[in-house]
């Protein structure tokens, strides 16, 4: 269901503006480092699945708002999110997060965090629709994601603090200190759960049943 008039009243969440500003500068130092080092893609599975023709118009902090806005997923879904591209980034270090595959690489990462993480999430379909590519590309690149994962999609509350962390310090050193740049952490369950995932059962259940019917991009 998209977002209703108060929910597009309400400020962003501050996660939003933090991974724009890391995922923002880790593509402008890597098309860098590409240009001076005349780029090659890497022979395999890796990030080239993810690529475009051409780099999407929206800005990288607009497509985040514009997910959150419309798919409605919780703010750690993001720093989730972000989690997973930094691992398939680091797993498969002959690929490059760059302009052509930056949003395809948001879009499924919140996807999949958002079915680890959340009671009710948007199906892919929505997601697709949301994010400007068909049902059908969306199916294959969350397999595609999974696998570059190796299908690990849980973390520990301690990994999950540490990217917050990260995003925080990052965000700290670009506005010279600004301490009350935090990100919205998640209720911690009464369990003492060490693990952040919604269920096991829900795990299991992603990329196995996907519809197979394209809808316009």
């Amino acid at each position: 269901m998209e977002g209703t008039d108060d929910e597009s009243s309400r400020p962003a969440p501050r996660v939003l503006s933090m991974v724009a500003h890391v995922l923002e500068r880790l593509v402008s130092r890597n098309e860098l480092v590409a240009a001076a080092a005349e780029y090659r893609p890497a022979a395999g599975r890796g990030l080239e699945g993810f690529c475009g023709s051409r780099a999407p118009s929206i800005g990288i902090g607009s497509y985040l708002e514009r997910i959150h806005r419309l798919a409605g997923c919780s703010p750690s879904c993001f720093v989730v999110g972000f989690a997973f591209i930094d691992r398939a980034a680091h797993r498969r270090p002959g690929s490059m997060v760059a302009s052509l595959n930056v949003h395809r690489l948001i879009l499924t990462s919140v996807l999949v965090a958002s079915k680890v993480l959340d009671d009710t999430h948007q199906n892919n379909a929505f997601y697709a629709r949301v994010g400007g590519v068909s049902n059908l590309e969306l199916n294959r690149l969350e397999l595609e994601l999974l696998f570059l994962l190796d299908f690990e999609v849980t973390l520990s509350l301690r990994t999950f603090e540490s990217y917050c962390l990260h995003l925080e310090k990052e965000t700290m050193m670009c506005d010279g200190g600004a301490a009350h740049m935090k990100i919205e952490r998640p209720i911690i369950p009464a369990d003492g759960s060490r693990q952040l995932h919604r269920s096991a059962d829900n795990i299991q259940k992603i990329g196995t049943s996907l519809p197979t019917t394209a809808t316009p991009a």
